[in-house]
């Protein structure tokens, strides 16, 4: 007979401390983000411009905000999965715009801006319904063993 606890539930005690480490990485990434597209764009005259390009550097973190808020429900392997893909991007978004805004001048600093945040997108349009799948599929054959 097996416990929710030993089944993975967020009394297992790994679940929160991941989830306030990846809200955190979050916050400081959307920030981070946002002040690194603004010091790669401080020569630009366009503040419409810089609004848009702002917008579009958050999109990834507003939806993943977003899905935090409706993951209370998900299963644990998927909100894990959540959570992994919300460090990974905050990560990886850095580096890249950081690389940009900070390393060497370079022409054209602008497509990483245009290319990170699909790319996040695809990142948790991929991972997130995959871990459903799989948690489900998980969850379907706990059931079927009790049964």
């Amino acid at each position: 007979m097996t416990s929710k606890v030993s089944l993975g539930s967020p009394a297992s005690g790994f679940l929160g401390p991941l989830r306030i480490a990846a809200l955190l990485a979050l916050l400081a990434g959307a920030v981070g983000s946002v002040g690194l597209m603004l010091h790669a764009g401080r020569h630009n005259d366009s503040r419409f411009l810089l609004v848009l390009f702002a917008l579009w550097v958050l999109s990834p973190f507003v939806a993943l905000i977003l899905a935090n808020v409706v993951s209370k429900r998900w299963p644990v392997h998927t909100r894990v999965a959540l959570y992994t893909v919300m460090l990974v991007l905050t990560l990886g978004s850095l580096a890249a715009y950081g690389d940009v805004a900070l390393g060497p001048p370079r022409a054209k600093t602008a497509a990483v801006f245009v290319v990170v945040p699909p790319a996040s997108w695809l990142l948790i349009a991929i991972v997130v319904p995959i871990a459903a799948l799989i948690s489900s599929r998980r969850s379907r054959r706990v059931k079927d063993r009790s049964a």
